[in-house]
């Protein structure tokens, strides 16, 4: 062969989509793309763009179907999701009868592991719509010790065994953020609130690290069929980077993976400074601090300006006093690293946005994007700072699912609903949205699933029929952005992926529907066909 025909085989490419649409992203679509290597070579017309297929090219006829970027997961825990594949998943079992069903039949079918162990249970889903009982639990596992988290992972259930073990009483006292439930007799109950938690969580069996590479590979298999890319892990440390370390030098690294390390109010930040110094490529990231400043609502942990509606004795404490995160977020932003802040109840926004606003005055201009996570309830006095300060809003459609809200819809109460998971009235004042799912304090992590919500505020049924604050919808164009650019943007590389472009990094999606010409109503009957990370297949569905 000669040399010029070595040249021209070399430089074509490996890659080449066409006959369907291509959302490069915006109001943007093509017709094709090529794709060389671990980047995009070439987006356009199917004539131009099949015209540099060589002998080696891979041609993928789209058959109509939808090309997008890889989805781009903004706020995730995925090693203690992937821990949990191998519990008890209670995920959509909204009976006691369904829930103490799945808990049977895990335990008989795991009799030598000395902790019943899941989670995934909804707080709409017991009796009375009322925090999960002991006695629930041990008419079921009166054996074994057990601890079942809520699908937020804000609250425990657990047995009296598991009360028994961690010395649990009507005489403990817990001072810290949350809280030992007690019935009226003083007996705690078997709910613990928050770091209540940790009184039973420290008598768990520790996991091995070989364990945890087997966790995270099933969970890297589970994100790469629901065509995440990349993920913005939402807590963590250098022992849980070390293990994407693994992965990446075994060759099974199949996402993007920028992570934040875990604070607290006396933490230190050199080791998260020296960490994000120590993290920055395309593969693995870590440039930011993670902290929580309130709960959850139905729980009532989330701080509120007023009080609940349905327990008008508490507006939720704070974790943080508002000096300890304001002297926090300043020195971290003094260090560059980034801030996300979880903050759910209105009061804990303001909180928040009030700490990144003081760093900025301390410490002069520069382009932060900090951040706000979840941001479920929000004060109309805050609504444009979101834009006005670059903060972003990074937020997750599935908890708003119609499905799931009764107990937070009462809690929070009619005066306040206007602003539920205000996506639509962020975006229209300015501020940048970032989507996720939260997995696995989630019902799923599928952002196909996300997406639907999001567009609809409808359950799959449909139910109600006009939605749920269907105000607060945002356009297929805006969701997709969202999990794509919108993310990327809120992680500093915009300029890399979440478009298709030439010279953006070959992280794509296939899906089954062209959710942009479908009813939305039938969003969540997309699928992901193919996933592409790095320039090559990771996923081919076999339907």
């Amino acid at each position: 062969m000669s040399l010029l025909a070595l040249l021209a085989l070399s430089a074509a490419p490996d890659l080449i989509f066409s006959r369907g649409r291509v959302w490069t992203g915006g109001a943007r679509f093509a017709e094709a793309v090529a794709v060389e290597g671990t980047k995009i070579a070439s987006v356009g017309s199917a004539a131009d763009v099949l015209k540099l297929a060589g002998p080696g090219t891979r041609r993928v006829d789209l058959r109509g179907r939808l090309l997008i970027p890889g989805f781009n997961d903004a706020h995730i825990h995925l090693l203690g999701g992937a821990m949990g594949l191998a519990e008890i998943d209670l995920t959509g079992a909204c009976t006691l009868e369904e829930m103490t069903r799945r808990i049977a039949a895990w335990a008989k079918a795991n009799p030598d592991k000395p902790w019943v162990r899941g989670r995934g249970w909804e707080y709409t889903c017991f009796p009375g719509k009322t925090l999960p009982h002991r006695s629930q639990l041990d008419a079921v596992v009166p054996d074994r010790p057990a601890f079942l988290a809520a699908y937020d992972g804000h609250t425990a259930w657990v047995n009296s065994k598991a009360l028994r073990i961690a010395e649990i009483t009507r005489d403990t006292k817990f001072n810290g953020f949350g809280e030992v439930v007690k019935d009226p007799d003083g007996t705690p109950s078997g709910a613990l609130l928050e770091g209540a938690q940790g009184l039973v969580r420290r008598h768990l069996p520790p996991s091995t690290r070989e364990e945890r590479l087997a966790s995270l590979e099933r969970g890297l298999r589970l994100m790469r069929g629901l065509g995440i890319t990349s993920i913005q892990n939402a807590n963590g440390d250098a022992g849980e980077m070390s293990l994407y370390e693994d992965l990446e030098r075994a060759g099974k690294l199949t996402l993007r993976v920028t992570m934040a390390s875990s604070i607290g109010p006396n933490t230190k930040l050199e080791t998260a400074a020296a960490l994000s110094r120590r993290y920055r490529g395309t593969l693995l990231r870590m440039p930011a601090v993670k902290i929580a400043v309130d709960g959850v609502i139905e729980s009532h942990t989330a701080a509120m300006l007023e009080p609940y509606a349905d327990a008008p004795e508490t507006r939720g404490t704070p974790a943080w006093t508002g000096e300890q995160l304001n002297g926090t977020v300043a020195e971290a932003d003094r260090l560059g690293l980034q801030v996300y802040t979880h903050a759910i109840g209105d009061r804990g926004v303001r909180m928040t946005l009030d700490a990144y606003e003081a760093a900025a005055r301390a410490n002069g201009p520069r382009d932060r994007r900090h951040r706000v996570e979840h941001i479920e309830s929000l004060h109309p006095q805050d609504l444009i700072r979101f834009g006005k300060l670059n903060v972003i809003a990074s937020m997750m459609p599935i908890h708003a699912y119609p499905s799931t809200i009764e107990v937070w819809s009462r809690a929070v109460g009619p005066a306040r609903l206007p602003l539920s998971f205000a996506w639509a009235a962020i975006a229209g004042a300015g501020g940048r949205l970032a989507f996720s799912s939260d997995w696995p304090a989630s019902i799923t992590a599928d952002p196909v699933r996300g997406l639907h919500c999001a567009v609809n505020r409808r359950t799959l049924e449909g139910e109600p029929p006009t939605g749920w604050l269907p105000e607060q919808r945002v356009t297929v164009t805006q969701a997709l952005e969202a999990y794509t650019s919108g993310a990327a943007y809120a992680a500093f590389e915009e300029n890399v992926k979440g478009t298709i472009a030439p010279g953006m990094l070959a992280d794509l999606v296939v899906l089954s529907k062209d959710v942009f010409a479908i009813d939305p109503m039938k969003i969540h009957e997309a699928r992901v066909d193919l996933t592409i990370f790095n320039g090559r297949v990771v996923h081919e569905a076999t339907r």
